[in-house]
C-alpha cells in the first residue's frame, strides 16, 4: 500500500484514476481547486480519499499535498485548447507554473515518481502519422505549448535533481465524468448529451479531422503502469489506441448507438485545432507493457450508457 497524490483528482481522468487507486488499496490524497473539477466526481470514493482544496500554482497547497507521498500523479491543469486561445495567461499559470510547483515540492519531499499528464497536442500539425515521440513537437496553441513546457520541466528535474518522472501524452481520452455542459468539454460527451436530448450537435469544420479517441480505462491502465515502472525516466510516452476516426465517423457511431435520426450542424473550424492525430504505441508497449484493452466502439457504448444512466439528456 502506497501513499499517493492526485492533482486534479476531482476532474474527469483524475476521478477515474482515484477510483482505480482506491480499489487497489492505495491511500489517496487529492489536490484540486475545483475550477474545472467537481466534488461529485469523487462520490464513488467519498470517505476513502483525503481532499485538499487548492491550486497547483499555490506552492503552500502543493507542499501540503505532497508531504509523505510516494507517487504524484500530476493531472491538475486547465485542459482546453479553446480556453487557452481565449485566455493564455490562465493556462500558463495553471499548466506551466503549476507543474513547476509540483516538481519542486516532489523533489523536496523525496517523492519516488511523478507521472505527468501531457497531451498529443504537443505534436501540432506535423503531417507524419502516426505520431512518434521522437518527432519534433510543433505546438499550435498555448495549451499545447504549456504541456510541452511541462514535459521539459519533468526531463530537467530528472537530469538535474534525480527526481524520477515520466510524461504521458494522452490522445483524446473520453469516458464517464466528462462534463458535457462545458463549452470546453470533450466532443464525445457533448455529442452524447445532444443525442440524449434529441437536439442537433455542432461539428466544427468539415468533420473530416481525425483523432485517436481513447477510452479512459486504457489511460488509467497506462498511468498505473507508468507509476510502477522504472522505465521512461524523463521521457514522454504516447497513450492512445493506435488508430484514428474522423469526427463525422464518431458522430455517426454515437448516433447509431443511441438510435437517433438527427443529423449534425456544421460550423466554423476552431482556432488551434490540429487536423489529424494518431498515436504510435511502440514506446508504450516496450516500456510499460501497454496494450489498449477497450476498443473505440466498446468505449463509446460504455460512455453512452453512463450518460444515459446519469440522465445527461
Amino acid at each position: 500500500m502506497a501513499n499517493v497524490l492526485v492533482t486534479g483528482g476531482a476532474g474527469f481522468i483524475g476521478s477515474n484514476l482515484c477510483q482505480a487507486l482506491v480499489e487497489r488499496g492505495e491511500r489517496v490524497r487529492v489536490l484540486d481547486d475545483l475550477s474545472t473539477g467537481k466534488l461529485s466526481n469523487l462520490a464513488a470514493v467519498e470517505g476513502r480519499v483525503t481532499f485538499i482544496r487548492g491550486s497547483v500554482s499555490d506552492a503552500e497547497a502543493v507542499k501540503l499535498g505532497v508531504a509523505g507521498v510516494d507517487v504524484v500523479f500530476h493531472l491538475g491543469a486547465i485542459p482546453s485548447v479553446a480556453r487557452s486561445v481565449a485566455d493564455p495567461v490562465s493556462t500558463d499559470r495553471a499548466n506551466i507554473l503549476g507543474t513547476l510547483q509540483v516538481l519542486l515540492a516532489a523533489r523536496d519531499a523525496g517523492v519516488r515518481r511523478v507521472v505527468f499528464a501531457s497531451s498529443s497536442s504537443v505534436y501540432g500539425e506535423t503531417e507524419t502519422l502516426p505520431k512518434i515521440e521522437t518527432m519534433t513537437p510543433e505546438p499550435a496553441s498555448p495549451y499545447a505549448l504549456s504541456k510541452l513546457a511541462g514535459e521539459h520541466y519533468c526531463a530537467i528535474f530528472s537530469k538535474l535533481y534525480g527526481l524520477s518522472t515520466v510524461a504521458l501524452r494522452f490522445f483524446n481520452i473520453f469516458g464517464p465524468r466528462q462534463d458535457p455542459s462545458s463549452q470546453y468539454s470533450g466532443v464525445i460527451a457533448i455529442f452524447i448529451s445532444k443525442i440524449l436530448q434529441g437536439s442537433r450537435a455542432t461539428i466544427h469544420g468539415d468533420g473530416e479531422q481525425s483523432r485517436d479517441f481513447t477510452y479512459v480505462d486504457n489511460a488509467i491502465a497506462t498511468i498505473l503502469a507508468a507509476a510502477e515502472s522504472q522505465e521512461g525516466n524523463g521521457d514522454a510516452i504516447n497513450v492512445g489506441c493506435g488508430e484514428r476516426h474522423s469526427v463525422n465517423e464518431l458522430y455517426q457511431t454515437i448516433r447509431e448507438i443511441g438510435g437517433s435520426p438527427i443529423e449534425p450542424i456544421y460550423g466554423p473550424a476552431r482556432a488551434g485545432d490540429v487536423r489529424h492525430s494518431q498515436a504510435d504505441l511502440t514506446r508504450a508497449r516496450i516500456m510499460l507493457g501497454y496494450e489498449p484493452a477497450v476498443t473505440f466502439e466498446e468505449g463509446l457504448r460504455r460512455t453512452f450508457e453512463y450518460y444515459e444512466r446519469q440522465g445527461a439528456g
